[in-house]
């Protein structure tokens, strides 16, 4: 009996360990999602200052409690249709990235997930095939749809890296 009841503990313990906790949001009708753990704060839009030069996708810089922080229009980075939203409506993801904190702009959070690891199916190779979608990490089925679950360890390149880099330090 006692052994039933040890291996129901391990049991237990791995299902926790499995268990992954998202930040779901949307952009336009698509649903996405980020570890939890990335995610250092949420916060509704804040002012944000334009940065000459700098790539499309970059909406420009806010700061945060005395911290300039780069900001990315993400429907922009992952080339989705625009839908005419109010920006003023937009939620911007403050992110912890590799140690580099980044906002990204999103049209709406949703709520917490939970997810078992193993329900995270790998996106189609036909989705995977062009570089562009490389930071896609998986898909999987949250009962109201499909959730696209984003890498953001690789949503930016080596040289916007440097971009963001030099964005910050102006």
């Amino acid at each position: 009996m006692a052994d039933t009841f040890a291996a129901d503990k391990v049991t237990d313990q791995e299902e926790k360990e499995q268990l992954m906790q998202l930040v779901g949001f949307t952009i336009g009708n698509e649903q996405f999602g980020v570890d939890i753990l990335m995610v250092q704060e949420i916060i509704r839009s804040a002012p944000i200052t334009s940065v000459p030069n700098s790539p499309d996708f970059i909406e420009g810089v806010i700061n945060l409690r005395g911290n300039i922080i780069p900001v990315i229009e993400l429907r922009k980075r992952l080339n989705l249709f625009r839908e005419e939203t109010a920006s003023k409506d937009a939620w911007i993801l403050i992110l912890d990235i590799n140690s580099r904190v980044t906002g990204f702009i999103v049209d709406s959070v949703t709520r917490v997930l939970k997810i078992m690891e193993n329900t995270i199916e790998p996106p189609p190779e036909v989705v995977v095939a062009g570089l562009a979608n490389q930071y896609i990490r998986g898909v999987c089925d949250i009962g109201e749809g499909l959730l696209i679950m984003l890498d953001f360890n690789s949503i930016l390149l080596a040289d916007e890296l440097k971009q963001l880099k030099s964005i910050e330090g102006a």
